[in-house]
């Protein structure tokens, strides 16, 4: 079953979870609308961590499991944000599957 996203006369179909159908259609007034169906307010650190895994889909055309994106954070932005607990606070029901639903990427691979 489709559901939609209705922001203006945008209007965005995503799945039962609420992952877009259509990436193509993300926006940040979109991933604010999302982001507060998950009860997150996004702060600067949660822009960061959206924005990384856009760049990441963007490069390798998959969305990374948990593991991969607290590697990669690691990488980039140093181990204190590189870290699962610090990913946690920022995405409580999964870093990698809440910040790829904002972002507007399809579910990370391996997530259930």
């Amino acid at each position: 079953m489709t559901m939609q996203y209705k922001i203006g006369d945008i209007v965005a179909e995503h799945d039962e979870e609420g992952y877009l159908t259509d990436i193509t259609v993300w926006n940040k007034d979109l991933a604010l609308l999302i982001a507060k169906s998950e009860n997150i307010e996004m702060t600067p650190e949660h822009w960061e961590v959206v924005d990384f895994l856009r760049e990441y889909y963007e490069e390798y055309q998959i969305a990374p499991a948990i593991r991969i994106l607290v590697k990669e954070m690691k990488k980039k932005f140093g181990p204190e944000k590189g870290d699962q607990k610090y990913l946690y606070q920022l995405f409580p029901y999964g870093p990698a599957k809440q910040a790829c639903k904002i972002g507007g990427l399809p579910k990370p691979t391996g997530c259930v």
